[in-house]
Formats: C-alpha cells, sequence, structure tokens
C-alpha cells in the first residue's frame, strides 16, 4: 500500500479559494501516508495513475478506460456520472467530499471488493470482501446518511476492511434512496440485498440511518446479532425533533414497521453505541432505546465512548473497538 500514488486535480472553476481546497486534500493525503500531487489545472484528464478528479460544474471526467481507479468529486449534488471509466462518483459533500475520494481510492487499493448485484439498478450493489477463513460469519453493514443521495456505502469502507481482521466475511450495502425512489424501494432493497448474503452466521450493523434499517430488517429475520451505530431508533421523536432538517419526512409513516422503537422487543441480541460529542438527540433516543429494549425482554449491551458522529465507524476509536468486542462475545 505505500507504493499507492493518489493524484488530486481540482479545475480552478470548480473552488472558490484554492488553498481551502488544496489544504484540505493534501490532509487527506498524508493521513492516509499515500503520495499524491495536488493540483489545480484547465485540464483534469492529465492523470496517469489513480486519481481524485474535480471538473467544472456540469464538466465531464473523461480519463479512458483501464486500470486506474478514478474517482469523481462534485461538491454539490451533481446529477451521478456512471461512466465505465469511473470508480466511484462522490457528491453533494461539499469539501468533506474530498477527504472521502481520497479514502476511497486507498480502500479499494488496499483490500478491493467483489460486487454483487442484486437487480438491475447501478445501485443495486453489495461489495463483498471475505477474510478467508471458512465458515467466517457475516457482517452486512448498511450506511447513513438521513436516508439522502449524497452518502453511499463508502462512508463504512474502513469498517468493512477492519472487520476482516476479526474473523469475518463483510458485505457492505447499497440501496437507492427514498427522495428519488420511494420509501418502499428503500426498504425493498435493503431486503434482497440482505438476501444475497451467503454465511450461517450473519450481524446486521447499520450506522445512523442505517440503524434503523438494520434493526428494522433484524425485527423480521432474526440475525445473530443487530448493532446500531449512532442510529436513528426511533422515528417518531426523529420526526418531533426535525433530526437531520426533518430527514425522516420522507419515510412513509403508514409503514407502521419503520421505526425499531416501535418494533420491541426485537428477540435479538442487540449492541447499541453511541458517542458522546454526537447529536445529543440521537444520544437521547440511544440510551431510551436500550432501557425500553430491556423492559421488553432484550438482551442489549450499551456501549458509549468519545468522539462524534463517525467515531462509532473509525477502526481507530475506543467505541468500535468496544463494539467488535461485544459483537465477538455476543457470537461465543
Amino acid at each position: 500500500m505505500t507504493e499507492t500514488r493518489i493524484d488530486v486535480l481540482l479545475h480552478p472553476d470548480s473552488v472558490l479559494d484554492v488553498r481551502t481546497a488544496t489544504d484540505l486534500a493534501r490532509r487527506a493525503l498524508d493521513a492516509r501516508g499515500v503520495a499524491g500531487d495536488v493540483a489545480v489545472t484547465d485540464d483534469v484528464s492529465t492523470a496517469t495513475g489513480d486519481a481524485v478528479v474535480v471538473p467544472a460544474p456540469g464538466g465531464a471526467v473523461d480519463l479512458g478506460g483501464d486500470d486506474r481507479c478514478v474517482v469523481r468529486v462534485d461538491f454539490g449534488l451533481a446529477e451521478p456520472d456512471r461512466a465505465p471509466n469511473l470508480f466511484a462518483h462522490i457528491r453533494g459533500r461539499g469539501l468533506d467530499g474530498l477527504r472521502y475520494a481520497v479514502d476511497r481510492v486507498f480502500h479499494h487499493r488496499l483490500h478491493p471488493a467483489e460486487v454483487v448485484r442484486y437487480g438491475e439498478h447501478w445501485e443495486q450493489r453489495v461489495e463483498l470482501r471475505r477474510c478467508g477463513r471458512a465458515g467466517a460469519p457475516a457482517a452486512a453493514l448498511v450506511h447513513g446518511g438521513y436516508w439522502r443521495e449524497a452518502y453511499e456505502l463508502d462512508s463504512l469502507d474502513a469498517i468493512a476492511i477492519d472487520l476482516l481482521a476479526h474473523g469475518f466475511d463483510t458485505w457492505n450495502i447499497e440501496y437507492r434512496r427514498p427522495g428519488v425512489h420511494g420509501w418502499a424501494t428503500t426498504t425493498a432493497d435493503v431486503e434482497a440485498a440482505m438476501g444475497t448474503v451467503d454465511a450461517g452466521t450473519v450481524v446486521a450493523l447499520g450506522h445512523s440511518a442505517g440503524g434503523q434499517l438494520a434493526l428494522r430488517w433484524a425485527a423480521d429475520h432474526r440475525p445473530a446479532v443487530v448493532v446500531s451505530l449512532a442510529g436513528v431508533l426511533d422515528l417518531a421523536v426523529a420526526r418531533t425533533r426535525l433530526l437531520g432538517n426533518s430527514a425522516a419526512d420522507v419515510i412513509d409513516e403508514a409503514d407502521s414497521a419503520a421505526s425499531p422503537r416501535a418494533r420491541l422487543p426485537l428477540g435479538v441480541p442487540t449492541v447499541v453505541a453511541c458517542a458522546t460529542e454526537d447529536d445529543p438527540n440521537l444520544n437521547d433516543i440511544g440510551r431510551e432505546y436500550v432501557d425500553a429494549a430491556r423492559d421488553a425482554g432484550d438482551e442489549v449491551d450499551y456501549i458509549e465512548g468519545p468522539g462524534g458522529h463517525f467515531a462509532v465507524v473509525d477502526p481507530g476509536s475506543e467505541v468500535w473497538a468496544d463494539v467488535v468486542r461485544s459483537v465477538q462475545d455476543r457470537l461465543r
């Protein structure tokens, strides 16, 4: 991995102040310990290897088809670019998209995944990584992002790879989001994606909005363990408190099965993890859920540790280490 090089090419029309973007890109490269140039250029087709490319607004990325790993970044929510020469398109995350894009290339080179498709739409896919141990349990990962288009499965690449070292095969799930495709499509996609998981023992893990989706699925299918990583576990409270700028409004209120809090008891051993510097509303929901689930008869481990919303999916964090230990104890 030390020989990996990632060049970051920014079209000058894509940024307001080049110093901000170039500094952020350089820090992202340094954080992963990889070499690479950060360049502001009118010609973003000049990369010769792995690259993160930010075109002009409305522009195209044309680097030709080869074995390079090229990730396009649009700071706004541009139309998805599914050109065959692109490995991924990160959009709608502002300048932070640069960090996510560098990580996407890094994780792909560190441990490439097999793509398993469960439908014809581009988003109907699962990225499968195997640990190499026969009969390994499966960790099925459901990403968050408040059910919106901007966030995709790349946000869970790091823990998908980390879980390999702990003896899990990992199935990182993508699904169509309700804002564009409707709530019934989202739930059907999660159901179908989970149906591809081929293992005798399954642990379902969901981050943020993915926590809601994972526990919703677990209530119907009873995996060995289900894990909420800063999950949105009570949709009634999420709506009342306008979490994520009313993100839960995209969920069909007629879906009585949607809210994990309303499904108690799940009948599944559960791990609920929160980070102390996360949104206090999410922590409030998580803590109350634990008490209610235990009162309803569910076996629940509660884990809390330092950090913000993404600490629970950071392999280097204290709270993630505790989550892994809790899951392993439950499987024993």
